[in-house]
């Protein structure tokens, strides 16, 4: 398939993620996925997630001592990964803070030289695992969840009751290869 083919495939997909609700079919039939956001905090998060990566990668000093992955989930930013020193930590929390619409930030970045690549693909292995174990679990709805893995420390994010969190978290806890789990919920109860 040639990459211009790709390009035209993955559009959709990429317009269909800042959709707050979607068709969803099954062999069961057609269903309403819905995300408890409202399609603009969506819109927002999806800007916000840009114009921060933006500004670190034209910064070439954090941009060269770093690895970070940048998560917003109803305007509270997720920052993941490995700086060099606890000067460009506090730099990169001074730069997310002056991006309009971040209403809180949760700085998780570790002191470190940049993760490894097989590092990083075990933590999307693992992500990708807990994903799993969400969407076939009875007891939630993993549309309402965010999963953000690094190091093997999972980061849980989402608008979800005191309940839903609770059970979410014992599900990942039973997962290989978790480390920890951090709740950055929104509790709506």
């Amino acid at each position: 398939m040639s990459k211009f083919r790709f390009v035209l495939l993955l559009v959709p997909v990429l317009f269909l993620q800042a959709c707050a609700t979607a068709v969803v079919t099954s062999t069961e039939g057609a269903s309403i996925v819905t995300d408890r956001r409202t399609t603009g905090s969506i819109i927002d998060d999806q800007g916000i997630e840009f114009k921060v990566s933006y500004e670190f990668f034209n910064d070439k000093e954090i941009y060269d001592q770093s690895h970070i992955n940048v998560t917003s989930y109803n305007g509270i930013v997720l920052l993941s990964g490995e700086t060099l020193t606890e000067d460009l930590k506090q730099k990169i929390t001074a730069k997310v803070k002056t991006i309009p619409k971040v209403r809180r930030i949760h700085n998780e970045l570790v002191i470190a030289a940049p993760s490894a690549l097989t590092s990083r693909s075990s933590d999307t292995w693992i992500t990708s695992k807990v994903k799993t174990k969400l969407a076939t679990s009875s007891e939630i709805d993993p549309v309402y969840i965010k999963v953000v893995t690094e190091n093997g420390v999972v980061y849980l994010m989402g608008i979800v009751s005191r309940k839903e969190a609770d059970q979410a978290v014992s599900i990942v806890t039973k997962s290989a290869g978790v480390q920890r789990v951090v709740k950055i919920f929104e509790y709506n109860d």
